[in-house]
Protein backbone atom coordinates (compact mmCIF):
# COMPACT_ATOMS: atom_id res chain seq x y z
CA UNK A 1 0.00 0.00 0.00
CA UNK A 2 3.29 2.50 1.17
CA UNK A 3 4.23 1.91 -2.64
CA UNK A 4 1.24 2.72 -4.34
CA UNK A 5 1.18 5.41 -1.91
CA UNK A 6 4.39 6.62 -3.13
CA UNK A 7 4.35 6.19 -6.70
CA UNK A 8 0.74 8.12 -6.52
CA UNK A 9 2.24 10.96 -5.15
CA UNK A 10 5.32 10.96 -7.44
CA UNK A 11 3.59 10.96 -10.53
CA UNK A 12 1.12 13.48 -9.24
CA UNK A 13 2.32 16.15 -7.06
CA UNK A 14 6.22 15.18 -7.78
CA UNK A 15 5.73 15.89 -11.57
CA UNK A 16 3.22 18.91 -11.12
CA UNK A 17 6.14 20.53 -9.12
CA UNK A 18 8.75 19.68 -11.44
CA UNK A 19 6.63 20.82 -14.90
CA UNK A 20 5.88 23.71 -12.68
CA UNK A 21 9.78 24.53 -11.91
CA UNK A 22 10.84 23.42 -15.55
CA UNK A 23 8.25 25.95 -16.65
CA UNK A 24 9.62 28.67 -14.32
CA UNK A 25 13.52 28.07 -15.94
CA UNK A 26 11.97 28.44 -19.14
CA UNK A 27 9.87 31.17 -18.84
CA UNK A 28 13.03 32.66 -16.63
CA UNK A 29 15.08 32.06 -20.03
CA UNK A 30 12.41 33.42 -22.61
CA UNK A 31 11.84 36.89 -20.29
CA UNK A 32 15.40 37.63 -20.09
CA UNK A 33 16.48 36.80 -23.36
CA UNK A 34 13.39 38.86 -24.27
CA UNK A 35 14.61 42.05 -22.39
CA UNK A 36 18.14 41.96 -23.37
CA UNK A 37 18.08 41.42 -26.84
CA UNK A 38 14.88 42.51 -27.76
CA UNK A 39 13.73 45.24 -25.25
CA UNK A 40 10.82 43.86 -24.62
CA UNK A 41 9.76 41.12 -21.80
CA UNK A 42 7.25 38.57 -21.72
CA UNK A 43 3.62 40.35 -20.77
CA UNK A 44 2.91 38.95 -16.96
CA UNK A 45 5.99 37.05 -16.84
CA UNK A 46 5.82 38.04 -13.15
CA UNK A 47 2.08 36.94 -12.46
CA UNK A 48 3.17 33.36 -14.18
CA UNK A 49 5.98 33.14 -12.47
CA UNK A 50 4.33 33.76 -9.04
CA UNK A 51 1.42 31.19 -10.26
CA UNK A 52 4.39 28.38 -10.98
CA UNK A 53 5.72 29.14 -7.26
CA UNK A 54 2.70 28.43 -5.79
CA UNK A 55 2.27 25.03 -7.62
CA UNK A 56 5.96 24.28 -6.70
CA UNK A 57 5.89 25.01 -3.38
CA UNK A 58 2.59 23.66 -2.97
CA UNK A 59 2.79 20.69 -4.72
CA UNK A 60 6.01 19.70 -2.85
CA UNK A 61 4.75 19.63 0.40
CA UNK A 62 3.13 16.39 0.06
CA UNK A 63 6.12 14.93 -1.16
CA UNK A 64 8.09 16.39 1.69
CA UNK A 65 5.92 14.89 4.17
CA UNK A 66 5.91 11.48 2.88
CA UNK A 67 9.26 11.08 2.34
CA UNK A 68 10.27 12.78 5.93
CA UNK A 69 12.70 15.51 4.40
CA UNK A 70 11.67 18.28 6.59
CA UNK A 71 13.79 20.57 8.76
CA UNK A 72 14.33 18.89 11.87
CA UNK A 73 15.66 19.46 15.26
CA UNK A 74 17.19 16.36 16.31
CA UNK A 75 20.34 17.63 18.82
CA UNK A 76 18.11 15.85 21.80
CA UNK A 77 17.24 12.80 20.04
CA UNK A 78 19.52 10.55 21.76
CA UNK A 79 18.06 11.86 25.09
CA UNK A 80 14.62 10.43 24.59
CA UNK A 81 14.05 6.49 24.91
CA UNK A 82 13.56 3.99 22.12
CA UNK A 83 9.71 3.51 23.41
CA UNK A 84 8.99 7.11 23.43
CA UNK A 85 10.48 7.99 20.41
CA UNK A 86 7.21 6.44 18.34
CA UNK A 87 4.77 8.40 20.56
CA UNK A 88 6.44 11.24 20.22
CA UNK A 89 6.66 10.95 16.21
CA UNK A 90 2.29 9.83 15.53
CA UNK A 91 1.58 13.10 18.13
CA UNK A 92 4.08 15.27 16.08
CA UNK A 93 2.63 13.61 12.25
CA UNK A 94 -1.66 14.21 14.61
CA UNK A 95 -0.05 17.77 15.69
CA UNK A 96 0.74 18.32 11.52
CA UNK A 97 -2.23 16.35 10.57
CA UNK A 98 -4.66 19.37 12.46
CA UNK A 99 -2.42 22.22 11.37
CA UNK A 100 -2.54 21.14 7.55
CA UNK A 101 -6.13 20.32 7.59
CA UNK A 102 -6.76 23.68 9.28
CA UNK A 103 -4.82 25.44 6.68
CA UNK A 104 -6.91 23.81 4.03
CA UNK A 105 -10.49 24.76 5.24
CA UNK A 106 -9.09 28.70 5.11
CA UNK A 107 -7.41 28.12 2.06
CA UNK A 108 -10.74 26.78 0.75
CA UNK A 109 -12.77 29.55 2.35
CA UNK A 110 -10.47 32.21 0.67
CA UNK A 111 -10.84 30.68 -2.86
CA UNK A 112 -14.46 30.70 -2.19
CA UNK A 113 -14.04 34.05 -1.50
CA UNK A 114 -12.12 34.61 -4.43
CA UNK A 115 -14.84 33.12 -6.89
CA UNK A 116 -17.00 35.19 -5.00
CA UNK A 117 -15.90 38.49 -5.86
CA UNK A 118 -14.05 37.48 -9.02
CA UNK A 119 -10.50 38.47 -8.07
CA UNK A 120 -7.62 38.08 -10.54
CA UNK A 121 -4.48 38.73 -11.56
CA UNK A 122 -3.76 42.50 -12.27
CA UNK A 123 -2.05 42.53 -15.45
CA UNK A 124 -2.77 38.88 -17.32
CA UNK A 125 -6.65 39.07 -15.73
CA UNK A 126 -6.32 35.07 -14.31
CA UNK A 127 -8.62 34.16 -11.49
CA UNK A 128 -7.07 33.61 -8.48
CA UNK A 129 -9.69 31.20 -7.06
CA UNK A 130 -8.11 27.90 -9.14
CA UNK A 131 -4.66 28.36 -7.95
CA UNK A 132 -6.44 29.09 -4.29
CA UNK A 133 -8.62 25.71 -4.29
CA UNK A 134 -5.42 24.10 -5.89
CA UNK A 135 -3.46 25.32 -2.66
CA UNK A 136 -6.08 24.37 -0.05
CA UNK A 137 -6.12 20.58 -2.11
CA UNK A 138 -2.82 19.88 -1.31
CA UNK A 139 -2.72 21.47 2.16
CA UNK A 140 -5.47 19.24 2.68
CA UNK A 141 -3.66 15.64 1.12
CA UNK A 142 -0.56 16.86 3.30
CA UNK A 143 -2.47 16.82 5.51
CA UNK A 144 -3.75 13.15 5.32
CA UNK A 145 0.21 12.11 4.51
CA UNK A 146 0.58 13.26 8.05
CA UNK A 147 -2.74 11.34 9.69
CA UNK A 148 -1.85 8.37 7.79
CA UNK A 149 1.39 8.37 9.83
CA UNK A 150 -0.54 8.53 12.82
CA UNK A 151 -1.76 5.14 12.03
CA UNK A 152 1.01 3.36 9.85
CA UNK A 153 4.44 3.93 10.90
CA UNK A 154 6.93 6.62 8.23
CA UNK A 155 8.89 5.37 5.80
CA UNK A 156 12.36 6.51 7.65
CA UNK A 157 14.29 8.00 5.03
CA UNK A 158 17.56 6.49 3.83
CA UNK A 159 20.48 9.66 4.92
CA UNK A 160 18.57 8.93 8.54
CA UNK A 161 19.98 5.86 8.97
CA UNK A 162 23.50 7.15 8.21
CA UNK A 163 26.39 8.46 11.51
CA UNK A 164 26.28 12.07 11.97
CA UNK A 165 29.20 12.71 10.69
CA UNK A 166 28.73 10.92 7.48
CA UNK A 167 25.56 13.16 6.99
CA UNK A 168 27.44 16.66 7.34
CA UNK A 169 30.32 15.69 4.67
CA UNK A 170 29.79 16.22 1.31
Amino acid sequence: MLKTIDRGLRWSTGLMAAMALFAIMWLTLVDVTGRKFFSNSVPGSLEITEILMVIVIFGALPMVSWRGEHVVFDSLDHLIPDWLRGIQARVVHLICAVTFGFLGRLMLMRAERFAEYGDTTVHLQLSIAPVAWLMAGLLVLTGLVHLLFVFVKAPVPEHHHLPAADRTAP
